[in-house]
């Protein structure tokens, strides 16, 4: 009954409007604007129609708009790639020295030399590509299990153990850490580390890393006398620090290097002011080609932004003419295994940690490739195989350009 007079209401309002409707169109003839107070519309659906062109070309009363005719494909547009070129370039330096240089090594490796980004546009990390050391220590020392299982049988003896990294982990050059000659470990004298890097060279015939312990003063007298006996070699010692500077002994490691024709790696810590007053001091006895940098690497989640930071702003500064930065760099992606979530037992969901150190290490290396590093000192079988791997399809071009790569836009997926 309501609804039915309801209904009958709304009709009656209906033709009421519909009545006034030509009274209320008289009432405006000639006005230009219209006020309306206390006025509401209910709308449903609203649709807005606006003829093409209306805005640019006005229709006549009368007039059929014009219809235009949409394209069927874009404008196509030449594409020309441009390759930049930079002030600077990264100084090259040779490690290793055969017979014929020298030396005993089988190859030499040539590290450093890029004129643009690390494969920015395609170009690759340089003209050579980048070195992986692998490591071997002196004496017995703490290692994860995932790591020691690869190494265990040779673990006792440095020269098998880079025998074994060279023959079948297929290392580009090893490392020999000296850790024995630390005054807060074993103290041992440099007489028993030059034996030792001596048994290193005549176990395998790739280039030779030499690191010390980290005690300036000791290091200094290691490294002047295993520069000594390997005369001609052209080994990496590592490595030089401003605390050498301090403590005076920087020229007498430096001048060793340079008298019997080794190469230096500079280390300084993710500071790149530190690195240029380091190489500034060398300079006054060594020359550039004899000289590389480690910037310091940081495992991951223990702040390894930062050193791909510092390494990759080394790399520009080389390019924009900074001669004191222009060497090429070295990184320990082993201290990736300073990050506890890479060797120790965790919670089922952090998954196995015998794949979590070796991805841990692959990440590191990895991260810092594209930064431009010239040389990786790593120690897993499979980080090494992976970074590999990475290097190749980064520096592969592809073997065809497919048909579409020029006409993007228009690609229908």
């Amino acid at each position: 009954m309501c609804m039915a007079q309801k209904d009958s209401d709304t009709e009656n309002d209906a033709d009421l409007f519909l009545a006034l409707a030509p009274r209320i169109a008289e009432l405006l003839k000639g006005v230009q604007q219209v006020d309306l107070e206390n006025f509401s519309m209910d709308i449903g659906d609203l649709r807005i129609f606006i003829p093409r062109g209306a805005f640019s070309q006005p229709v006549q009363p009368g007039e059929k708009p014009a219809r235009r005719e949409l394209p069927a494909d874009l404008l196509p547009a030449p594409f020309e790639e441009k390759v930049p070129s930079y002030p600077g370039r990264v100084r090259e330096v040779t490690l290793g020295a055969t017979r014929g240089d020298g030396g005993s090594r089988g190859r030499t490796f040539s590290i450093g030399g890029a004129a643009t980004p690390a494969y920015a546009g395609g170009f690759g990390s340089g003209p050579h590509d980048p070195v992986i050391a692998l490591d071997v220590f002196d004496m017995d020392i703490a290692l994860p299990r995932v790591l020691k299982e690869n190494v265990r049988e040779v673990m006792q003896d440095p020269a098998e153990w880079a025998r074994f990294n060279v023959e079948k982990l297929g290392a580009d050059m090893v490392t020999i850490h000296l850790m024995s000659t630390d005054p807060l470990i074993k103290d041992t004298p440099p007489s028993q580390a030059v034996k030792t890097v001596e048994e290193v060279l005549q176990a395998v015939d790739v280039p030779i890393i030499v690191g010390g312990c980290g005690d300036p003063a000791k290091d200094a007298e290691v490294f002047t006398r295993v520069a000594e006996m390997a005369r001609g070699e052209r080994l990496l010692i590592n490595s030089v620090t401003l605390d050498m500077a301090e403590q005076k002994t920087l020229e007498k490691v430096a001048t060793a290097a340079r008298e019997n024709g080794h190469v230096v790696l500079a280390f300084t810590a993710i500071d790149l002011n530190s690195a240029k007053e380091l190489n500034r001091r060398l300079y006054a006895y060594l020359p550039p080609e004899q000289i590389a940098m480690d910037l310091t690497t940081s495992a991951l989640g223990y702040g390894l932004e930062y050193s791909f930071s510092i390494y990759e702003r080394a790399r520009y500064a080389a390019l924009m003419g900074d001669n004191e930065l222009a060497h090429p760099v070295v990184t320990a992606a082993t201290n990736a295994w300073a990050a506890r979530e890479a060797w120790m037992n965790l919670a089922p969901e952090y998954g196995p940690r015998e794949l979590r150190g070796p991805l841990w290490e692959t990440i590191n290396a990895s991260i810092l490739l594209l930064a431009g590093v010239d040389l990786f000192m790593m120690m897993h079988p499979a980080a090494v195989q992976t970074i590999r791997d990475v290097m190749q399809r980064l520096s592969t071009p592809l073997r065809e350009t497919p048909e579409w790569i020029h006409d993007w836009v228009n690609v229908r997926t």
